[in-house]
C-alpha cells in the first residue's frame, strides 16, 4: 500500500559509521537512511534430550504467554531457575496449576527478598532444592520431568503437564557489538522515553532492547514509537 519492499532474507552485516546507513543481506546491500532494529531476543534453552520434541507440546519460555492455555489449568506445573523471573513466572502460573514446583539448582534463590518472600508465601508453590533438570518426559505430550538433586545424585520422575523455562534470554544484537551501545548482556540501549539508540538515524523496537516485559503487544507499541521517531527525524533532516 505504501510502496513498502518485503525481502525474505537474513541480515548478516550492517555499517553505522557512514551515511546513508549500509545493511547487507547474502544477497544484496542496500543503503538506507534510516534503520529500525527488531531482531528480537531468543530464549535460552537446556538442549535436554527431548526438548525439541516437547517444545510447545508442554515445555514453553514464557509462563505469562502460555499458561492460561486451558491444558494447564489444575494441572502440576513445573518452573526452572532461581532468579526474579523464575519466582514470578512460577507465582504467575499457581493461578493456574493445581501446584507449581520451582526447580533450582543451589539450596538459595537468585531472586530479590522481595519476590522470595512472595515464594515463600503461596502455598501452592513448592521449591525443590539444589535439583537440576534432566528432561521432559511424554510421548506427545508433557507428562512429566526428570530431575536429579546435585548433592546426593539421586534421579527422579515429577508428573506435571507444564515446563517453563526461566534462565533468560539472549538479544539478537551480535551484529551490532562495536556499533551501538549495548547493555551489560547486550540489550540495545535507547534513551529514556524514546526509541533512539547512540546512533542517530538508527531506532529500536521490541524485546532487542526490552528485557522487562518481552510481550508481543509491548513489542508491537515500541515497533510503532519507533517508526513515529524515524518519520519525524527523517522529516528534521529534510528527507
Amino acid at each position: 500500500r505504501f510502496g513498502t519492499e518485503m525481502v525474505g532474507e537474513d541480515i548478516v552485516e550492517v555499517d553505522f559509521s557512514k551515511r546513508p546507513f549500509a545493511i547487507k543481506s547474502d544477497q544484496r546491500e542496500v543503503r538506507a537512511k534510516a534503520v529500525i532494529i527488531a531482531t528480537g531476543a531468543v530464549a535460552r534453552r537446556m538442549g535436554v534430550p527431548n526438548e525439541e520434541k516437547m517444545w510447545n507440546n508442554g515445555m514453553s519460555a514464557c509462563a505469562v504467554c502460555d499458561g492460561a492455555l486451558p491444558f494447564f489449568k489444575n494441572q502440576p506445573l513445573m518452573v526452572i531457575g532461581g532468579g526474579d523471573t523464575a519466582v514470578e513466572e512460577a507465582s504467575y502460573l499457581t493461578k493456574f496449576g493445581s501446584v507449581v514446583y520451582l526447580v533450582h539448582r543451589r539450596d538459595e534463590l537468585r531472586a530479590s527478598k522481595i519476590m522470595q518472600k512472595r515464594a515463600f508465601d503461596n502455598k501452592k508453590l513448592e521449591i525443590i532444592w539444589d535439583t537440576v533438570f534432566e528432561d521432559a518426559i511424554g510421548e506427545n505430550f508433557v507428562t512429566g520431568a526428570r530431575v536429579q538433586n546435585v548433592k546426593s545424585k539421586e534421579v527422579k520422575d515429577i508428573s506435571v503437564s507444564g515446563i517453563f523455562y526461566a534462565i533468560g534470554h539472549t538479544p539478537n544484537t551480535q551484529m551490532f557489538e562495536h556499533q551501538l551501545d549495548l547493555d551489560a548482556t547486550g540489550y540495545i540501549k535507547v534513551k529514556a522515553g524514546t526509541q533512539e539508540t547512540s546512533v542517530e538515524g538508527v531506532f529500536a523496537a521490541g524485546d532487542v532492547h526490552d528485557h522487562k516485559y518481552r510481550q508481543a503487544v509491548t513489542a508491537a507499541g515500541t515497533g510503532c514509537a519507533a517508526a513515529l521517531e524515524a518519520e519525524r527525524w527523517l522529516a528534521e533532516q529534510n528527507v
